[in-house]
């Protein structure tokens, strides 16, 4: 077999054990090597020719799904921060649909220092959103930006654990606990999904 195909296969190959990866961590963010190179097709000893150990798997599974949600927070800019931040929290619990592995283990504590750094930025724009909110008097004041943030992102968390991710509701849960979090009373929370459907379609 010639070089530029041995090259082919071994990224074909990489990209399958991550794909597997994906799957088997969506599922249970514990899953195990052997669980993650049989969802893969590989023996044990085929997948550590790609990767040293599971953690360095684990490392680029949190990579990959924390760009993403890095992306939506980098997109977000609406300049009322109740609808940034409600905004965020919608698009990032559709998109922890399609990442579960990265959801996963972002709810995963044994995984926290990975998540937390992948997520920087993410959580960087939270605290934009958040100090700017306070500045223009759209969320409460009575904690400090960094406590509030930290709170929200919790709730986020806390969420995303408990509400069945295919109840029809299940969106306007997460975002409607975000902003209640944020200051907002369950009907101001209401009325602006109201006024931006966009946040809540599905």
């Amino acid at each position: 077999m010639s070089t530029p195909a041995r090259r082919r296969d071994a990224v074909e190959n990489r990209a399958g054990i991550l794909d597997a990866a994906t799957a088997a961590i969506g599922h249970d963010p514990r899953a195990s090597i052997d669980t993650i190179a049989r969802r893969a097709g590989l023996s044990r000893r085929a997948l550590y020719g790609h990767f040293d150990d599971r953690n360095a798997i684990v490392r680029e599974v949190i990579a990959a799904g924390a760009a993403r949600f890095n992306a939506i927070a980098d997109d977000v800019d609406d300049a009322d921060s109740r609808v940034a931040l409600a905004r965020l929290a919608s698009e990032l619990w559709a998109e922890a649909a399609h990442v579960q592995a990265a959801a996963a283990l972002a709810l995963d504590d044994a995984h926290l220092p990975e998540t937390s750094a992948a997520l920087a930025p993410l959580r960087r724009r939270i605290d934009a959103i958040v100090r700017r909110g306070q500045e223009e008097g759209q969320l409460r004041t009575d904690l400090p930006a960094p406590t509030l943030s930290r709170l929200l992102e919790e709730t986020g968390r806390m969420v995303v654990s408990r509400v069945d991710a295919e109840s029809s509701t299940a969106r306007s849960i997460a975002v409607c606990a975000v902003l209640g979090m944020a200051g907002l009373s369950w009907t101001e929370a209401r009325a602006l999904l109201a006024e931006h459907p966009d946040l809540e379609a599905r």
